[in-house]
């Protein structure tokens, strides 16, 4: 099989905002875990100096991955350069000026999001100056996949985000084969993080 010779498929676990979250995911051990900093639109936003105490209890084997929209040059530069995150993952209208002077500010990975609607849309994924690129639905953390037989071969690593959970996880590694799955929403009861989702995710993976 075509699966059987890659990498092994990392998980992150995004949304991250309370220390039981924290406690969480040093339990079951992703390999990102995700903030949405000062994103006041979003149920899940965090300051910056919130993520700065969050992270001090973080696993250092889990790389934390601050998530921001249309945010300041400074703030996100802040957080890669004092060492509170791992990798930036960028939300908004950030074009490609906007990565280029990033990577020139900072050395940490950037993830850059896209929205799919068409296979145009993955074209223009793909040629982003990102270090990674997400492709996603739509919104963040709406639970919601997209369709999938749009992604073609893929040769530079993708975290693939929406709607992926623990009903359609061995599908979306097997026959996507994503560098990195990306959940948020499916790993909450009542949109707070749930320990045992959390665990039975990660789980799933590492089987695959």
């Amino acid at each position: 099989m075509r699966i059987e010779n890659r990498i092994k498929t990392k998980i992150k676990i995004c949304g991250l905002r309370r220390r039981e979250d924290i406690l969480a995911v040093n339990e079951s051990g992703p390999d990102y875990c995700g903030f949405i900093i000062e994103f006041p639109k979003s149920f899940r936003s965090v300051t910056a100096e919130k993520v700065r105490e969050l992270v001090k209890e973080l696993s250092p084997e889990i790389q934390p991955v601050g998530v921001f929209v249309n945010a300041s040059m400074e703030l996100v530069t802040g957080l890669l350069n004092d060492g509170t995150l791992a990798a930036a993952q960028l939300h908004g209208q950030e074009d490609e000026t906007y990565i280029r002077e990033l990577k020139q500010l900072s050395d940490k990975p950037i993830i850059k999001a896209f929205s799919v609607k068409t296979a145009e849309d993955i074209e223009k994924a793909v040629q982003s100056p990102a270090d990674y690129i997400l492709l996603d639905q739509g919104s963040g953390g709406t639970g919601k996949t997209f369709d999938w037989s749009l992604i073609p071969e893929i040769e530079q690593p993708f975290f693939l985000a929406g709607g992926i959970g623990a009903l359609n996880m061995k599908q979306a590694i097997c026959e996507i084969r994503p560098y990195a799955v990306d959940l948020s929403s499916s790993v909450e009861t009542e949109k707070w993080k749930d320990p045992k989702k959390i665990r039975q995710v990660v789980d799933i993976v590492r089987r695959i």
